[in-house]
């Protein structure tokens, strides 16, 4: 009688198909670490603001910048994001939404409501 082989199993984590509450968590901890990378840029803008008259008129004409907008747009986006999956994890903790056909609609609606506030807010920052 042959012994079972006990050698690991090969997983390829693109070939699996995650159910969207799952991309919606793993999403989730990716917002949190953009925010945690942004904040020595965040905490810069604001002690910059702070410092004088000047240094928070070279401020406002570096924020003008395209490329600027674009990365205060992304961590506006992360922040957002992040709110949002968050108040979803914690209704779930809390026991509203455990079933998988709500945590599916709540899902779905973090992705919606998400979308429509990062749009609405870039065409802020953008004008």
């Amino acid at each position: 009688m042959k012994a079972k082989a006990t050698r690991p199993v090969f997983i390829n984590l693109w070939r699996i198909k995650f159910p969207i509450p799952a991309i919606i968590s793993i999403l989730h901890r990716v917002s949190g670490v953009i925010i945690f990378l942004a904040m020595p840029i965040l905490l810069y803008f604001l002690s910059q603001s702070l410092i004088s008259q000047e240094s928070f008129d070279h401020l406002a004409s570096i924020l003008i910048h395209p490329a600027v907008k674009i990365i205060c747009w992304l961590i506006v986006a992360a922040v957002i994001y992040h709110t949002l999956a968050g108040i979803r994890h914690l209704f779930m903790d809390a026991g509203i939404g455990e079933s998988l056909e709500a945590a599916r609609t709540s899902a779905y609606l973090v992705i919606i409501i998400s979308a429509v506030l990062i749009l609405l807010a870039g065409v802020w920052l953008w004008y």
